[in-house]
């Protein structure tokens, strides 16, 4: 049984007449995770985790309907049972498990194993079809732990302050800038961060407390920020905005730094492997972990995992082309 179809429209349950993460507007949709290219503009009504509910406001308007559900709690939808389950990828984020008549069909979204100690850590969810991300799927991509990698960050931004270097420090403004915030607040340092960043914590701060930030204006002391750290989203390097806090030092946080030339690409003085997403030991645990015998990989190197589930696991591995990207500002 098929409870999910691959739609121009996105991921739908004929079942219970409803889209997961639709990249066109639907009547309802089902949505894992508050970014941009998972939660979009223009549907009728949206389903989402509970912590999503400021996130997806602050993002979408406030005129948007928005139903919100807590982990494991049981939604049925013309007769379909609905869940989230975590995911771990930013605060939020939701698994999307759906049953009809014994069938479980298990909706990833996006995803990462390792608890970072701020978004509620990924739990395998049990079905008979999976759908899998696959952003970093590729062996090369595997991640040193969280505490490693924030310690390097650490050092970095004190060999900086010796210096007499700036520390800037870019990361998607939902997700990624908040674990950095959480991480880093331990070693006393203060945030500045781009308004964004701003925005995005002011959202945040409705659901769950949060180490105080501080909005950058141009129009501040240029050594306001000697003290601290930086954070800006992707977009604002190189802008005009940023050369206001020269001289500085750029750290690019991403999995995609792990690939010997992306720092340089990105030209980054410095660059920290820290995904978001599962890297490949990951994907392939998590896979492992809700005993499918069926898996469809979206999004990523989707036939580089699917081939691997097939060849070494002997799983039914396809791929699905979906309009998912790496985290869309």
């Amino acid at each position: 049984m098929a409870l999910i179809t691959f739609t121009d429209k996105g991921l739908y349950c004929n079942q219970g007449d409803f889209y997961i993460d639709p990249w066109k507007p639907v009547k309802r949709a089902v949505i894992t995770h508050a970014h941009s290219d998972h939660s979009r503009y223009g549907n009728g009504l949206y389903l989402a985790h509970r912590d999503s509910y400021y996130i997806m406001k602050a993002r979408l308007g406030e005129d948007i309907r928005i139903q919100t559900a807590a982990y494991n709690q049981s939604l049925n939808i013309n007769n379909v049972t609905i869940s989230f389950h975590p995911a771990g990828h930013i605060i939020g984020s939701a698994q999307i498990r759906i049953e009809y008549k014994g069938e479980v069909w298990v909706v990833s979204g996006d995803y990462k194993i390792e608890d970072d100690g701020l978004t509620v850590p990924f739990e395998p969810v049990k079905c008979n079809t999976f759908i899998t991300e696959s952003t970093f799927g590729l062996p090369i991509y595997q991640w040193q732990p969280q505490s490693v990698i924030i310690e390097n960050i650490n050092k970095w931004i004190q060999t900086n302050q010796a210096n007499g270097r700036n520390s800037v420090l870019t990361a998607y403004s939902l997700g990624k800038a908040q674990r950095l915030i959480h991480a880093l607040a331990p070693y006393g340092y203060k945030f500045y961060v781009h308004g964004a960043v701003y925005n995005m914590q002011e959202a945040i701060q409705q659901t769950m407390p949060f180490p105080p930030v501080t909005y950058l204006r141009t129009d501040m002391p240029k050594d306001v920020v000697k003290d601290g750290v930086i954070i800006v989203p992707p977009s604002a390097d190189s802008s005009p905005w940023m050369k206001r806090w020269q001289p500085y030092a750029l750290g690019v946080c991403s999995g995609w730094m792990q690939v010997r030339g992306a720092q340089r690409r990105r030209n980054a003085d410095e660059g920290f492997a820290l995904s978001d997403h599962a890297d490949w030991p990951g994907l392939l645990d998590a896979v492992k972990a809700t005993g499918a015998e069926n898996i469809y990989a979206t999004h990523g190197f989707t036939s580089v995992l699917a081939r691997y589930l097939r060849e070494v696991y002997h799983l039914n591995a396809d791929i699905v082309k979906t309009s998912f990207g790496e985290d869309e500002e």
